[in-house]
């Protein structure tokens, strides 16, 4: 298989590029290099902004391939730009959008790629869905062979998924564990989610590629375990062996004080009960299972985390923040059981 990858270095693209590669695969990469060094094998690259789209034209013009597969598609201008490119050049298009785009409120929690598509809270999922909408238009108008993949939550060994954190990432919220500090967890912690880690993403996404079936479809990849954002915090802080100190505020709060903006990560997503039926992705991969449970892979996560330091991204912004929140609340406590 002949597979190109525009930006095939992120948090799924890199397990997926590499079990192409352990598979003897053919990968070419579109990307401007930064990472390319994490990949051995059968690698060839094409460095280039795909943003310049005459420079990547002038590039892949005497190129064909089995697969390409674009990472980095968010708004449907990129898409727009990807189908002038590759039309006539794949047999495959593969489309990464999210589960994000399923309807919020959901009129049913357990999803299927049947639930239709829409969220008012984030412009993230709107916009993916823009992209969709355009991508089957033109398989419908012209054979433009697409696959629409949807990912949910999908991580790695470089950063620990949690539900609330700052633009540094995760690593100070597992720091506030470790430092006994109290952890904010929105809701009450009761709603469902599904982590997914990407070495089981990376399983089903390269039994789509080349699929024949998988043509004009879209398919949503997840685990088949559904967690607590409770039971989530819980096992973080099990892996690392230290007790949790919760406080339970509404996503509508936390994304009232600002300077966050929780309304897209939270109401539009992360706060919604989800529950994944995988069914059809199991019908076109026969034999695919998620394998990693989660207090598996986070162990994993946090092994790596804590011996790269590079990983360790502090966030006193953010460590303000929350002290600031949990203090207000306690202060709202007090006065209420006063007045």
């Amino acid at each position: 298989m002949k597979a190109l990858f525009i930006g095939g270095t992120g948090t799924i693209s890199t397990a997926i590029s590499r079990k192409l590669l352990a598979d003897g695969a053919e990968l070419w990469l579109l990307n401007r290099g930064s990472r390319n060094n994490l990949l051995t094998g059968n690698v060839h690259e094409i460095n280039a902004d795909i943003n310049n789209e005459a420079e990547v034209a002038g590039k892949i013009r005497d190129l064909k391939f089995d697969v390409v597969a674009d990472f980095i598609v968010f708004g449907p201008q990129q898409a727009e730009r990807d189908y002038r490119l590759f039309k006539g050049k794949t047999k495959q298009y593969i489309f990464i959008s999210s589960a994000s785009a399923y309807q919020k409120p959901l009129s049913d929690y357990r999803i299927t790629e049947g639930t239709p598509l829409a969220n008012p809270h984030w412009q993230y999922s709107r916009n993916k869905i823009a992209c969709e909408d355009f991508l089957t238009e033109k398989y419908r108008e012209t054979g433009f062979p697409i696959t629409i993949v949807r990912p949910s939550h999908t991580y790695d060994e470089r950063s620990v998924p949690l539900g609330i954190h700052g633009k540094n990432g995760s690593w100070q919220t597992i720091k506030r564990m470790m430092d006994g500090k109290p952890v904010i967890i929105h809701g009450d912690g009761t709603s469902l989610w599904t982590m997914t880690h990407n070495s089981d993403f990376a399983k089903a996404f390269t039994g789509l590629m080349g699929n024949i079936h998988a043509i004009g479809e879209a398919v949503q990849i997840t685990s088949d375990e559904t967690l607590t954002w409770n039971q989530i915090y819980h096992t973080v802080a099990g892996a690392l062996g230290v007790e949790l100190h919760p406080v339970y505020i509404s996503s509508d709060f936390l994304h009232q004080c600002g300077p966050y903006d929780f309304l897209g990560a939270l109401t539009g997503d992360k706060a919604n009960s989800v529950v994944f039926d995988n069914a059809k992705l199991k019908r076109l991969v026969p034999g695919f299972t998620a394998a990693l449970r989660f207090d598996q892979g986070v162990r994993l996560t946090l092994d790596y985390v804590l011996s790269h330091k590079e990983c360790q991204k502090e966030d006193p912004e953010f460590d303000a923040w929350c002290d600031r929140i949990i203090a207000l609340r306690e202060e709202a406590i007090a006065k209420a059981k006063s007045a």
